[in-house]
């Protein structure tokens, strides 16, 4: 099963059409239904009626359709992720030049599967399972900011009260994934239950539909620093400041080569500086 895959399934899910599908995801038609063909047959059924004027979900299909949302959505995560570590490598490599480093972006399950099984050092990440057999190590917390609509009355304030909310409409990312978990309870500890417009594999999607008015969402510092949100405003909450916990994943039980643990060293180092510089005031 490939990514791209898991791509193409959601897109024709979404637009019920072979042919939308492969104009959203900007791939042939004929290459794309190649590739559901090929995910149909590893999943031993098929995940689409084909009718004479659309495309619906098999039974299979709408099983299936929450956990690829899930794994797209996760993995756009990790590379929202990966976007705090340019700078940490260059500074790893100015200091240790000789060491190669291999950066691997997958689903939080299957990075600490393997970083269990021993195939990888260390991972950065925001929540996981408790295991034995992995060790989280907290290097800081970033901010969760609100986003609305760069027109909506609220975009006038500085900082945010939850009781602003109360009347809101939210866009969040499905509730499989991480964040859309830490919102939720972040909203039920204080006893909001908003109303829930959309339900979004990716953060980017969200960004666009709040920028259309629909509702409004919350989200994390790196998605403003390091994509735009065009017709978007970003407000940060009263304090205390919403956060979210950013950890470092390793295996205790295995041994550790200089160069892991001094990379876990410079890493934790870096993250809680850029934690540190944080302003709670700072809006877009």
């Amino acid at each position: 099963m490939e990514i791209h895959q898991l791509r193409y399934f959601v897109a024709v899910a979404d637009e019920g059409s072979f042919s939308r599908a492969a104009a959203k995801v900007r791939v042939a038609q004929p290459s794309l239904s190649q590739q559901i063909r090929k995910l149909e047959a590893e999943m031993g059924q098929p995940l689409f009626d084909r009718l004479p004027r659309s495309v619906v979900l098999t039974e299979a299909g709408r099983c299936f359709i929450d956990y690829a949302r899930q794994i797209l959505a996760s993995i756009g995560d990790a590379r929202r992720c990966v976007d705090e570590l340019p700078e940490l490598v260059v500074t790893f490599q100015k200091h240790y030049p000789d060491v190669m480093l291999e950066i691997v972006e997958d689903v939080t399950d299957g990075i600490t599967r393997r970083i269990e099984a021993g195939e990888l050092d260390v991972a950065l990440a925001s929540t996981c399972r408790a295991s034995p057999t992995l060790r989280r190590e907290s290097v800081g917390s970033e901010p969760l900011l609100l986003l609305l609509p760069e027109r909506h009355p609220l975009a006038k304030k500085t900082l945010v009260e939850f009781d602003d909310l109360k009347s809101q409409r939210f866009l969040l990312l499905h509730e499989m994934h991480c964040l859309s978990q830490q919102v939720h309870h972040l909203l039920e500890s204080r006893r909001l239950r908003p109303e829930i417009a959309l339900a979004g594999s990716q953060l980017s999607t969200i960004a666009n539909m709040v920028a259309a008015g629909i509702g409004v969402s919350i989200v994390p510092q790196m998605m403003v620093k390091h994509h735009g949100t065009p017709g978007c405003v970003t407000l940060p909450f009263v304090p205390p400041v919403l956060e979210r916990e950013l950890n470092l994943l390793y295996n205790p039980l295995r041994f550790q080569s200089k160069a892991a643990a001094a990379f876990r060293q410079e890493a934790a180092a870096a993250l809680s500086s850029q934690d540190s510089s944080i302003d709670p005031t700072a809006g877009q």
